[in-house]
């Protein structure tokens, strides 16, 4: 029986239950979120949850950042009811569409619990529709939504329980086509050469937020990318839209940021100020399942696997693939065309594979100098 609980609702998109997510086996539906204190400490959490109806697949992840060892709780299972956004010690509740969201989690075997709400700074920003192919198959066909936030609750780590009371951090919503489970059996013909540039910024201040991303071919040009200012309580018609062009300083024998800055002009080319980014540590996005060899979105572990991870941030061998993908928790300051300066703090997102002339990289994996 394909009818679930949401097909009481007006919200099909086909003429299928919504049991059935359109006609391709990658298409996805997910959530995101992070979270960190605006101006002090190292403290960081994120959290993912994400379901694959052709595949029969829920899985998602909660991660804390403690005193340079990151904690992941991953989790994956068989997909029931759409509706019912859990799977096994994880849970994403909507309090209030767009506006107020729950994140809980009840591990206690594993050291985990946490009671987490999400409450909205402003309304969301559309991101401009994903759509990549290689070849002539679809590798990306996406819609995002990203919108900044305040948090309550806590956080229990092996027994100690600290508040995120003031917490800030960004979350997501995004759907449609990227690459899922396993592997597709049959290769694309002739075989692309992987390359892959992805920057993504979102960043919070006292009176709004900074949202930048930029995705980039191997030369440099930006096939996908958006600037915006959001004032806090704001709706997107009353955002300001900007052009942002990002250039990265690397650190030698990585593919990771020492540095960034966005510098942005207004629809006419008029210089709009720039935005700086100083990372004070990675976030390894493979907590989180992304490029993860066992956790990987989307794969199928049965019935229902929870597991723990601990990552000591120290030891991470940065030139692997699977650690390539990193939140970089950064301080930020924001200086307007004014000259008026904002300081704050955000994250700079980066995953870049492949070449990219504007960084120097030339092949697959080779490193900055």
């Amino acid at each position: 029986m394909a009818l679930t609980r949401g097909d009481d609702y007006p919200i099909h998109q086909t003429a299928e239950p919504i049991a059935y997510g359109g006609t391709d086996r990658n298409f996805y539906d997910r959530y995101f979120f992070n979270g960190y204190h605006p101006t002090e400490g190292e403290d960081f959490f994120a959290a993912a949850f994400g379901v694959y109806p052709h595949l029969n697949v829920t899985d998602g992840a909660f991660v804390v950042v403690r005193n340079g060892v990151e904690t992941a709780l991953h989790v994956s299972g068989q997909l029931g009811d759409r509706m019912d956004m859990a799977c096994g010690p994880l849970r994403i509740l909507v309090v209030e569409p767009l506006h107020r969201l729950k994140i809980i989690v009840d591990s206690p075997e594993h050291g985990l619990k946490a009671e987490l709400e999400f409450t909205s700074r402003s309304g969301p920003i559309e991101e401009p529709r994903f759509i990549r192919r290689i070849g002539t198959r679809a590798f990306m066909d996406y819609t995002r939504l990203t919108q900044n936030g305040r948090y309550t609750g806590w956080i229990e780590l092996d027994g100690e329980r600290r508040s995120v009371d003031g917490f800030v951090g960004t979350r997501d919503r995004s759907w449609g086509i990227r690459p899922v489970g396993a592997r597709d059996s049959q290769d694309i013909i002739p075989a692309p050469a992987p390359q892959f540039y992805w920057l993504w910024s979102p960043s919070s201040f006292e009176s709004g937020s900074f949202f930048f991303h930029s995705n980039e071919d191997a030369v440099g040009r930006a096939w996908n990318t958006r600037a915006v200012w959001a004032p806090d309580q704001a709706l997107e018609e009353d955002f300001e839209h900007l052009n942002g062009q990002a250039q990265v300083n690397w650190k030698s024998g990585t593919r990771h940021a020492t540095d960034a800055v966005v510098t942005l002009t207004d629809d006419w080319g008029k210089p709009a100020g720039k935005v700086e980014f100083k990372p004070l540590y990675n976030f390894q996005m493979n907590g989180l399942g992304y490029t993860h060899p066992k956790w990987n979105h989307g794969l199928l572990h049965g019935v229902l696997e929870v597991e723990r991870e601990d990552i000591v941030l120290a030891d991470v061998n940065p030139t692997l693939p699977w650690n390539l993908h990193v939140q970089a928790l950064s301080e930020v300051t924001y200086t307007d065309a004014d000259g008026g300066v904002r300081k704050g703090r955000g994250v700079l997102e980066q995953l870049v594979m492949g070449p990219h002339q504007p960084s120097g990289f030339t092949d697959m994996l080779d490193m900055a100098k």
